[in-house]
């Protein structure tokens, strides 16, 4: 196990090296590296939101630098080999900003922010731009357009954003669509989606922002990268906040997530922590709307699907036949490489039995035409020691759970985090969601035997 130190770099005049503690490894983030072009996608979406008349706040660009730093520490630090109990890493970043002075008051709830999304322990720092980059966002004209735009929503490519995008088109809202753009599958799936809305919405002006921020050709040496993406909604919650900025009024960026899987309630005892995901926990938004506060950008984070289960979702969208037609183009799989190595795999990018998909399934229940690897649940007896049966194995107890005693759903969503941020009511809210989305699980997994092998 070492602790790593990342530090960004703007050019070759900048900093060489940050001093490090005991133990540390250091590793630079280069973001300069020809013409002043700021690398990481960070310049080319300045670039693609002044198309779109949208100029973000220097803060906002400040953000978005912290997001490369966090997403390029998050992927590329093993789990397996860089902690001491195979899961939290030692992590510090020290970060290039236009305001030190601003963003170090930000440091507690930062780091309590990134601790809860990733498990890990990290360490934040910022320290002055060099000279020559005071500034980075780009000044807006003297004459300027406002943008047409009266919504700002997140675009994943799956079906519960795809939901959200309808919902306010049929709405008569003009939504930015923010994406991240993760590897094949998941751009493929934004590009048909969006593709599909532009033709079924043409005299719609909304739009997309898409930030790519890979990190092609860095590594930090000797440790192999990480797969698991739990950090990755900070980067995607920056890109939205960077875009929002840039509307020149207070703004909302909505997150659309139904609640059961924004709450993500530990199956069984042995969930809790490196198994549950944390991306639009409440407790999660609740300290991005608090970090916001602090930096001073003038915008917060809703989900607005907070109180829904996924089937509702479906059930409810504003558009009942568009969502039909599009739903089995949408992305929910939380490891489709999986039916990429399979013996035998059907021509899926959908496991099918991982917890996103389970939840889908049981959201399109007799209406689903996505392919998935593992077409029939009740096919034969699911072996629980191996991945087809585990997630299948382990809603089934949390089914029987609180098929004996409904009212532990009170009590069982305060274990992925703290609900201190919710109203009374809106606990019970919570619990409810909880409820029914178990109750579609339920009906989805009726007659599916599981066992050990």
């Amino acid at each position: 196990m070492k602790r790593h130190l990342i530090f960004g770099r703007f050019g070759t005049g900048d900093v060489d090296h940050i001093a490090d503690g005991d133990g540390e490894q250091t590793t630079p983030l280069p973001f300069v590296v020809a013409n002043r072009r700021i690398e990481h996608d960070i310049t080319d979406a300045l670039d693609a939101l002044a198309k779109l008349g949208a100029y973000p706040s220097e803060r906002a660009v400040d953000l978005l630098v912290l997001a490369a730093h966090v997403q390029a520490t998050d992927t590329h630090i093993s789990r397996d080999t860089e902690s001491q109990d195979g899961w939290t890493r030692e992590l510090r970043i020290v970060v290039p900003v236009s305001d030190p002075f601003l963003w170090t008051a930000s440091i507690p709830v930062l780091q309590r922010l990134l601790e809860f999304l990733t498990g890990d322990r990290w360490t934040v720092g910022f320290r002055a731009r060099p000279q020559g980059f005071e500034q980075i966002a780009l000044p807006p004209p003297a004459k300027l357009i406002p943008p047409p735009f009266d919504c700002l929503t997140l675009f994943s490519g799956g079906l519960d954003s795809l939901i959200g995008s309808i919902d306010f088109l049929e709405h008569g809202k003009t939504p930015l669509l923010v994406s991240h753009a993760g590897d094949g599958t998941v751009s493929q799936s934004q590009k048909f989606l969006y593709d599909s809305l532009s033709k079924h919405y043409p005299k719609s002006k909304f739009d997309r922002l898409r930030v790519w921020m890979d990190f092609r050709g860095w590594s930090v040496a000797g440790v192999m990268p990480d797969k698991k993406t739990r950090g990755r909604s900070f980067l995607f919650f920056s890109a939205g906040v960077f875009a929002g900025s840039g509307f020149g009024d207070p703004f909302t960026l909505y997150a659309p997530e139904n609640g059961l899987i924004a709450l993500n309630v530990p199956l069984d005892p042995l969930r809790l922590g490196s198994f549950s995901t944390r991306t639009t926990h409440p407790f999660y938004i609740a300290r991005w709307n608090e970090l916001l506060q602090v930096v001073g950008i003038n915008g917060r984070i809703e989900n607005p699907y907070w109180n829904r289960t996924k089937g509702e979702m479906v059930r409810e969208c504003a558009n009942p036949e568009l969502i039909a037609s599009l739903a089995s183009k949408s992305f929910s799989c939380a490891s489709p490489n999986k039916s990429r190595w399979k013996k035998g795999a059907p021509a899926a990018e959908h496991c099918g039995f991982c917890l996103p998909c389970l939840i889908r399934r049981a959201s399109l229940l007799g209406a689903d035409q996505t392919p998935y690897t593992l077409d029939d649940l009740s096919a034969g007896e699911l072996d629980t020691t191996k991945a087809e049966g585990q997630q299948v194995r382990s809603f089934q107890f949390a089914i029987n759970r609180i098929r004996e005693n409904r009212s532990l759903a009170r009590l069982l969503i305060h274990k992925p985090g703290p609900l201190s941020d919710e109203s009374a009511a809106r606990q019970d809210a919570l619990a409810d969601v909880y409820l029914r989305g178990l109750a579609e699980l339920d009906a989805v997994l009726a007659g599916v035997r599981t066992a050990p092998a």
